[in-house]
């Protein structure tokens, strides 16, 4: 009687650390939300004040960005298709599919770091205009994210392959899977907000 109530005691624990964590995680998205929010806010303010400096229509490339973007939104796919092979119980398949996010976020972040470099090669680096210093700091703030959550998909292969899909790591893989989908989102922001506008 006694094991049977320790037991029921530590599950009911454990569910509250579950519900606890899932919670914390939400309200951590609910703070990049708002920082987010500030930098759109932001670069909506200083869009126009490109000084003597070019403007984003003489920079951007439109179909290279869109590369970057169906990169990202394959990725989202990928990561949603690992989360399928999570649930039912498919260990190689979810380490796979988890491969195959991880090379097109690293592919996108490739691009972005490309893309930074020529603006820069190009004199249109973050201290030649407010607008610029506005891209870079939005798009540059989203590309740390995406680098956060590439590190945090590795740390996840890791411990399943060492330990398994177990609660934790399920629990783990649901926050990590918010995370992307979220950093999706805010792209499809930045590509319309930042980039689309300029050749509307």
């Amino acid at each position: 009687m006694t094991t049977t109530l320790h037991t029921e005691a530590h599950a009911a624990d454990a569910h509250d650390g579950a519900s606890m964590t899932t919670l914390g995680f939400w309200i951590y998205l609910m703070s990049d939300c708002l920082i987010f929010a500030v930098l759109f806010a932001t670069f909506g303010v200083l869009v126009g004040n490109v000084a003597d400096g070019p403007a984003g229509k003489e920079l951007f490339e439109l179909p290279y960005v869109l590369t970057e973007t169906v990169l990202l939104l394959l990725s989202s796919f990928t990561f949603g298709a690992a989360m399928l092979s999570a649930r039912t119980g498919g260990t190689r398949a979810l380490q796979a599919w988890l491969a195959v996010t991880f090379v097109l976020g690293l592919a996108f972040i490739g691009m972005e770091v490309h893309e930074f470099a020529a603006l820069v090669q190009r004199g249109a680096g973050p201290d030649t205009s407010a607008f610029l210093s506005a891209y870079f700091t939005l798009v540059g703030t989203h590309g740390l994210h995406v680098t956060c959550g590439l590190l945090w998909l590795v740390v996840m292969m890791h411990q399943i392959s060492r330990f398994g899909l177990d609660a934790v790591a399920e629990r783990r893989l649901a926050c990590l899977s918010l995370f992307w989908h979220f950093l999706d989102l805010i792209w499809i922001c930045v590509f319309t907000f930042v980039y689309l506008r300029e050749f509307l």
